[in-house]
């Protein structure tokens, strides 16, 4: 096969390598599994608590790649094989992580528990086994933009000193204790500070990402279809499900925090590059999002109506847009960061990474999706009631 004389950005050739990926049921992992047994020949432990958005990818009549992905259904918080599937492995991802605004706030022990405290047994197993780390942190660990604490309009809050974030220099700023939005941050800071700590004191080799907004199709979940009622997943879905609904897209607080996102699949490729460039990627911490897509809230909800309309072939509501305060939809305790423009020195000096895809394409692709998966189910969702009724 092809895929076995594939080489590094050296130049040297690729030895097929077992992962051990924690959360490879997720968004993030069930594209990075995608992407590995369709174009390379390692082996995926995948651990997880749910494989449905895998399990097109465990079916052994239909793939041929079936010797090399093993689910291994594992609470991490709880387990001991856990070690033993690190120990098998030659890399461990760590995935795993409550990473969805709505909960920093309403949960904030969970948050901090399963960012920290179950990370912990992750680290110290690949230290004390000599086992590279892959452990992925978030852009939230940046915080407030420095320029965000001067004067609405100063002239320095224009000046990318001032916001652009840099992995090895950007200062690190929450709010205050109260604002419970930032444990999410905070904890994953942390564990940060320890894998950097592990790798200082005893040799762990690691990489840190920092994700910024990665966004594509089976990213969250739909409320009520494919996840829980009640939820309020990260932003892109739920201005998903308000299309797919035909209600008004919420905008927490005029929707003016400014965001940058990129395309799951130009990530993804950043990711197969830490995992098979181990000397260029060990030690360093990397910034993976898109600086040129970045709009605030309020335009990304402009721009998901009209892409919306052309993928669905409905037409926008007269009012597609309503403005709510974030007390009334995170409730009391939430804050939020200004802006996050990812500073590219240094995956783009190391790996040689730039994303590909634009917002309005990466927005086609994602909304096309969920309306083809989504669409019938909402409609039968929505008619239920009226059905029982007559």
């Amino acid at each position: 096969m092809a895929a076995n004389a594939r080489s590094d950005l050296d130049g040297n050739p690729i030895k097929a390598i077992t992962i051990c990926m924690i959360g490879a049921g997720g968004f993030i992992g069930s594209h990075l599994c995608e992407k590995l047994m369709a174009e390379t020949q390692h082996k995926v432990l995948a651990v997880d608590v749910y494989s449905d958005k895998i399990k097109h990818l465990l079916e052994p009549e239909t793939n041929p790649w079936s010797d090399r992905i093993q689910f291994h259904r594992i609470n991490i918080k709880h387990d001991s094989r856990l070690e033993g599937l690190i120990k098998i492995a030659d890399l461990t991802i760590n995935l795993a992580a409550i990473c969805t605004p709505a909960d920093y706030n309403t949960r904030p022990l969970d948050t901090i528990y399963s960012n920290f405290i179950d990370a912990l047994p992750v680290v110290k197993y690949c230290s004390e086994n000599n086992k590279r780390l892959i452990h992925f942190s978030t852009c939230e660990v940046y915080g407030k933009t420095i320029g965000s604490f001067l004067p609405k309009d100063h002239d320095l809050r224009q000046d990318p000193a001032f916001y652009v974030l840099k992995e090895d220099v950007s200062p690190c700023i929450f709010g205050p204790i109260e604002k419970q939005r930032w444990s999410y941050a905070c904890a994953k800071q942390l564990i940060e500070r320890l894998v950097y700590a592990e790798g200082a004191e005893n040799g762990l080799e690691f990489t840190i990402v920092r994700p910024f907004n990665w966004i594509g199709p089976r990213m969250d979940f739909i409320p009520g279809i494919d996840g829980p009622s009640e939820g309020v997943p990260r932003v892109l879905a739920c201005f998903s499900n308000n299309l797919l609904r035909g209600e008004p897209l919420k905008l927490v607080d005029g929707g003016q925090s400014q965001r940058t996102f990129v395309y799951i699949k130009d990530a993804i490729e950043a990711v197969l590059l830490m995992i098979e460039n181990p000397a260029r990627a060990n030690g360093h911490i990397f910034n993976v999002g898109n600086p040129n897509n970045e709009v605030t809230v309020k335009q990304l909800a402009e721009m998901m109506t009209e892409v919306y309309e052309k993928v669905s072939g409905e037409p926008s509501l007269e009012v597609p847009t309503i403005d709510v305060s974030s007390k009334e939809f995170y409730g009391e305790g939430y804050d939020d960061s200004d802006k996050r423009i990812p500073d590219m020195t240094i995956i783009n000096r190391q790996l040689g990474w730039n994303p590909k895809t634009s917002l309005w394409d990466l927005l086609e692709s994602t909304l096309t999706y969920q309306h083809r998966t989504y669409a019938e189910a909402i409609k039968k969702a929505m008619a239920k009631p009226v059905a029982s009724s007559s």
